[in-house]
């Protein structure tokens, strides 16, 4: 996992760092503010925005991720989540990871589903399965969702081949991706 705050330009780095512990609360829901929304490339995990990694790195200090995530709008929400798995014991936000997966706001589900760690390693089966039919539902690149191929499992395919056979019968296109989930899946 990447340094977040050394992806940090210099101010906003320095801002994190003087962020006394009674104050996380207060500096995660203005850090939008104070460091600007700049997309910053993260390596292995996709861009994100300057406020999102300043807020992960809040929470790398010890910000309660399920106090940020109760509080906060749609964009401290996404900061949460792609911060799970640089958490200590990130087991411990399973469910808190997969009931981000009902959300309607796609780039709240994306912020979990997609160039995100978390679901291949502590998803349960059932919910990476549902996971990855939402993407697909939602027209979001397969390709974004890490672990695809080693998570795919024959109950995925079956969920695929029925969701393609639905959008079929409904005059519906198929996502071409699609086919990610039912080649090569185990029987």
């Amino acid at each position: 996992m990447p340094d977040l705050e050394a992806l940090l330009p210099q101010a906003a780095r320095a801002w994190v760092a003087s962020i006394p512990a009674d104050e996380h609360a207060e500096a995660y829901s203005r850090a939008a503010r104070i460091v600007g929304k700049a997309p910053l490339d993260v390596p292995g995990r996709g861009t994100w925005g300057t406020d999102e990694v300043a807020r992960a790195a809040i929470l790398v200090r010890g910000f309660s991720p399920t106090v940020a995530w109760s509080r906060g709008d749609n964009r401290e929400r996404q900061a949460v989540l792609k911060a799970l798995p640089l958490l200590p014991s990130p087991e411990r936000f399973v469910e808190l990871a997969v009931e981000a997966c009902r959300s309607n706001v796609l780039t709240v589900f994306c912020a979990i589903a997609c160039e995100n760690p978390f679901p291949r390693t502590h998803f349960p089966e059932p919910a990476f399965n549902q996971m990855v039919l939402k993407a697909a539902f939602n027209g979001v690149a397969l390709a974004r969702i890490d672990g695809l191929a080693e998570r795919k499992n024959a109950e995925l395919a079956r969920m695929a081949a029925d969701f393609a056979a639905e959008r079929r019968a409904a005059g519906r296109p198929v996502p071409e991706d699609l086919h990610l989930v039912m080649k090569g899946a185990p029987s």
